[in-house]
């Protein structure tokens, strides 16, 4: 009596699909000459994280957002969308007076980025405004407008951990500064005191990239 087949759930489907479509594409890389005939793989990567902040000497999680990627296999080279919801955070000011305020980061430019065909190594380089709102110290609403965010953007280089496989993700990592603030209002010197400098550092973890949703 033969088994009946069981049909693959739909993120394995999903997953499947994602390697087909990069497969063909390394595929392609490979097989093909000239620029004319290199085909951009268009995937999705789940896309989740955490980042430290030397000002406040707080950890803040990103995500759950995706990483948009159109790579180019042949010429190793990536644009990318970087989309994350906003990040709610808290640290104690002078080590006593809580603080609480919600960072969102703004991407002003695609991401760009390199891929390593032989390594598998993947660089990438985001240009993001942080954003700050809802700004609360020792629990009292503080005023920051709405357009309390950074000077300039904040730019972030990030490297490929070991194990990275663009089939199935893994981590990328890096450090950043962050720019002076502007446009909070009465509380732009306090900001500007404490969070602002160097020594940051970021994790965003990559799931398994997936094509991305029919329009």
């Amino acid at each position: 009596m033969k088994r009946p087949k069981l049909a693959p759930s739909r993120g394995r489907r999903a997953a499947l699909r994602g390697a087909v479509a990069l497969t063909a594409g390394l595929g392609l890389a490979v097989a093909t000459s000239g620029p004319a005939h290199a085909v951009p793989i268009r995937l999705d990567y789940p896309l989740t994280g955490s980042t430290h902040l030397e000002g406040t000497g707080s950890d803040l999680a990103l995500g759950p957002g995706v990483l948009k990627v159109t790579a180019d296999l042949k010429a190793g080279t990536l644009l990318a969308d970087t989309v994350l919801p906003p990040a709610p955070g808290s640290f104690k000011m002078i080590g006593a007076i809580p603080v609480s305020v919600t960072t969102e980061f703004i991407e002003t430019e695609p991401t760009t980025g390199t891929i390593d065909l032989k390594t598998g190594t993947v660089k990438t380089t985001t240009e993001l405004t942080l954003r700050l709102k809802d700004l609360r110290v020792a629990g009292i609403p503080t005023p920051v407008g709405s357009s309390c965010r950074t000077e300039v953007p904040a730019v972030l280089d990030l490297t490929s951990e070991p194990g990275f496989n663009a089939l199935k993700g893994g981590t990328l990592s890096g450090s950043y500064t962050i720019p002076k603030f502007e446009h909070c209002l009465l509380a732009t010197p306090l900001i500007n005191m404490i969070i602002p400098g160097d020594g940051n550092t970021v994790r965003l973890h990559m799931g398994q990239p997936a094509p991305p949703p029919a329009s």
